[in-house]
């Protein structure tokens, strides 16, 4: 019988004192109030850790460099308490025969209830032997473990749209996950790679409740995919005041302005990277001086340079753009500095005629 995650932190002689700390934290992460704590707590006493068997096609494992990275929760407490992580070719010991037969334990005794989590993508061109796991194609062992799986977790952009490994020409035919496995539920969270919190918090969300969480249109979750960077960015009063970096390194880029018209893609990419950041929420590339590229979005990669300027955003009003709003802030502030030099002038002609 597996253990349930409580059973596992009381062995590692954790408090029921901190345990529900670590409850009310978890709530904190998953964007929900202080009343779900029990709902949290009650699901982690009495549910068995869930098996996940992590599968990696075509990727460059930045997926898995961020997953371990995360600090809420920690990633060692997600995968050593949290859940059963069962597969992994990256962070197993077991290798080989040994590795592959763990599958089929799994596939065995749990059969219909474990989580499938893909980093990267199956190549289609050439029977898929760009990719070979184990002495086959990828797309064999995906289809495979995918057909006796729960739900699907697709990591990264690489899983969830296809990625550099798509780009235009694509010789290896890459495939997003969703376009080869149809008949299962599949939650994307994409990123090149995802924020580590945001990993961790689908996974969590997903054991505490058992179900997956609530998707956008694409197949992302709301919780962490529903607004734009651009919305929560501390640099979007700068948008909107019309003060934008015009190139790096000038004197807008030293006084923060706004990224846009040097190739900021916040106004079109959703992801939480402007609220939750990275690294222990220490920052993101925006507050690092260079402009989103957009990478949790479907295509970024085939839309021209990271630099090249979006061209039709209005975000003033239906006959604005960045360029009105900004000369027209640079003419009220001429036309206020004006109006205040005529009516100093004024003042002082009077103040004359008094004496």
């Amino acid at each position: 019988m597996t253990e349930t995650f409580y059973e596992v932190m009381r062995r590692q002689g954790i408090t029921r004192r901190s345990f529900l700390k670590y409850c009310s934290l978890t709530a904190a992460a998953l964007g929900l109030g202080p009343s779900f704590v029990p709902t949290i707590a009650h699901a982690m006493e009495s549910k068995p850790r869930t098996p996940v068997l992590w599968l990696h096609g075509l990727e460059c494992t930045c997926c898995s460099e961020s997953f371990i990275r995360s600090a809420h929760p920690l990633a060692k407490d997600v995968v050593l308490s949290m859940i059963s992580l069962d597969y992994d070719d990256t962070l197993m010991a077991a290798a080989g025969h040994q590795a592959e037969a763990i599958i089929e334990e799994i596939i065995r005794d749990y059969d219909g209830n474990y989580i499938l989590a893909v980093e990267g993508n199956p190549p289609l061109n050439q029977d898929g032997m760009s990719c070979i796991i184990g002495g086959k194609p990828f797309m064999e062992q995906l289809k495979y473990v995918a057909k006796h799986s729960k739900a699907i977790i697709s990591w990264g952009s690489c899983a969830s749209w296809g990625c550099v490994q798509a780009a235009h020409p694509n010789p290896t035919q890459a495939t997003p996950v969703h376009k080869v496995i149809h008949d299962k539920p599949i939650i994307k969270v994409p990123g090149c790679p995802p924020i580590a919190e945001v990993m961790t918090g689908v996974i969590t969300y997903m054991l505490t409740f058992d179900r997956i969480p609530e998707l956008d249109r694409q197949g992302r979750p709301k919780m962490f995919y529903s607004q734009r960077i651009h919305d929560k960015c501390y640099r979007r009063p700068h948008f909107d005041a019309g003060q934008f970096v015009e190139s790096f390194d000038d004197e807008g880029a030293r006084k923060g302005y706004c990224l846009y018209k040097v190739g900021c893609k916040g106004p079109t990419t959703y992801n939480a990277c402007s609220t939750t950041r990275w690294n222990e929420g220490t920052s993101f590339p925006i507050q690092s001086g260079h402009g989103c590229i957009g990478c949790s979005e479907d295509g970024f990669w085939d839309k021209g340079s990271f630099y090249d300027r979006l061209t039709d955003i209005n975000q003033f009003g239906i006959e604005s753009n960045a360029d009105k709003v900004g000369a027209t802030a640079a003419g009220v502030v001429g036309a206020a500095v004006a109006a205040h030099a005529a009516v100093s002038a004024v003042k002082r002609a009077q103040h004359k005629g008094d004496e």
